[in-house]
């Protein structure tokens, strides 16, 4: 009898176990990241891409002058409003210190810390001090009438050692910081995956908004590992505007 009981409590253990696997992470994100700016595109994560898209090349420092959207193939109402577009618009002082939404805050040149467990990861970024949530614990989505953010509400899952988030309810900004903004039903798919060396992290960033674009987008990006650092306050100061005026620019 003894014996019978010691083997249902084993059973018992290894079906706990079994449960509990999915939410074991596959891969260790954490720590500190800086934009890699001599990384080559992933071939297998490139090709891993939906159909019907193109990457567009602005990662970094990298900004499209005006009229150009990298291959992105633009609705006649978003085209129009992205010619209209002006630089010194965004020049004022209710406009300067406006953060982006993770559409195009992503790829910028500014470095992220990962903060990682089983069930949450929390992406921090320097760039205007976002901060991501990552649910990792299998819940929905919630509905479209949710309120929308400029980080959005984003959820993760293990597809190997892959990191695949999913992200929706992102509150209207901008693609490419030059006059394209995406809408508030965007949707993003983000890949991530740790270099064989534990060096580097790779990504792609998809995203897909048929009320603005005929086609969908993506960027591949790069960060190389930096231990021991962390980021800084990025404390946006709205004189800048004010010097920007002064320097012969326009705005409120």
């Amino acid at each position: 009898m003894r014996r019978g009981r010691v083997a249902l409590a084993i059973a018992m253990l290894m079906a706990a176990s079994i449960d509990a696997a999915p939410l074991r992470a596959q891969a260790n994100l954490e720590g500190f990241w800086n934009l890699s700016f001599d990384a080559q595109p992933d071939g297998d994560l490139i090709a891993m891409l939906p159909d019907n898209t193109v990457v567009i090349e602005d990662t970094g420092v990298v900004e499209f002058p005006e009229d150009e959207y990298g291959g992105l193939k633009l609705k006649p109402d978003a085209l129009a409003k992205a010619e209209s577009w002006k630089a010194e618009d965004e020049m004022t002082l209710s406009r300067v210190c406006l953060p982006p939404s993770i559409v195009y805050a992503i790829q910028g040149p500014f470095p992220f810390e990962v903060h990682q467990t089983p069930e949450l990861i929390v992406f921090k970024y320097e760039y205007f001090d976002q901060v991501r949530l990552i649910f990792m614990d299998g819940r929905d989505h919630p509905p479209a009438d949710a309120p929308h953010s400029k980080m959005g509400f984003s959820t993760g899952r293990w597809e190997g050692d892959d990191l695949v988030v999913e992200t929706s309810h992102i509150a209207p900004s901008t693609i490419t910081n030059n006059g394209l903004d995406h809408s508030a039903d965007i949707r993003m798919v983000e890949r991530y995956r740790i270099s064989p060396d534990g060096k580097r992290l790779l990504a792609t960033q998809w995203f897909s908004d048929p009320a603005v674009l005929d086609n969908n987008g993506a960027r591949f990006i790069a960060w190389d590992k930096r231990d021991g650092q962390y980021v800084y306050p990025y404390e946006c100061d709205p004189s800048f505007a004010l010097e920007y005026q002064q320097a012969g620019g326009e705005g409120e």
